[in-house]
């Protein structure tokens, strides 16, 4: 005969992913001739929720290293970029309180388009986020009553000579006197 029980436990109530694009201007102070790369490092992000809109604050680092005076010099730009991205998510189930935030980062920020204008330098930086919603959720299982019946452990040691009893059998005492000469 089975019964169900009732088991609570956390669950991924909710889950989606979202790619943000964003622009950037940066002024410097020689006129730029070319843009040798761009780096984005140092990625820190949080997300909080309020009602069913999660807000993910984060910030980067970027460093864009550009030549100037005719290719012949060049130099790094060090700026941090902070963001606030909000997002609308509904959980799956309704009935969920308590609920906790993971963000992940499925691609980290990276640097799409760098073009010059004078003494600017515009960027697109690039991110998708995941966010899943944890909460507590209730789960049915049946459960059956009867117990699985126990298997008889044999010791296997005592029924099968070892490897150090087949050795003493083989092992001849006189060996060593009928091969001296």
């Amino acid at each position: 005969m089975s019964s169900y029980r009732e088991i609570v436990t956390k669950a991924v109530i909710g889950k989606g992913k979202k790619l943000f694009t964003t622009e950037n201007t940066v002024k410097v102070d020689h006129a730029p001739s070319t843009i040798l790369g761009c780096w984005v490092i140092n990625h820190n992000f949080h997300g909080d929720k309020q009602g069913e809109q999660i807000t993910i604050s984060g910030s980067y680092d970027v460093n864009i290293w550009y030549s100037y005076d005719r290719d012949t010099k060049t130099d790094v730009v060090k700026e941090t970029n902070h963001y606030q991205e909000v997002v609308r998510m509904r959980s799956r189930d309704d009935d969920t309180d308590n609920e906790d935030i993971i963000v992940r980062s499925l691609k980290q920020p990276t640097c799409a388009n760098v073009t010059i204008e004078g003494n600017e330098i515009h960027y697109t930086i690039e991110k998708e986020l995941g966010i899943e919603l944890v909460g507590d959720v209730k789960v049915k299982i049946e459960a059956d009553d009867e117990e699985d019946p126990w298997d008889e452990i044999v010791d296997e040691s005592s029924q099968e000579n070892t490897t150090s009893d087949v050795i003493d059998e083989e092992l001849q005492d006189d060996f060593i006197e009928e091969n001296t000469i």
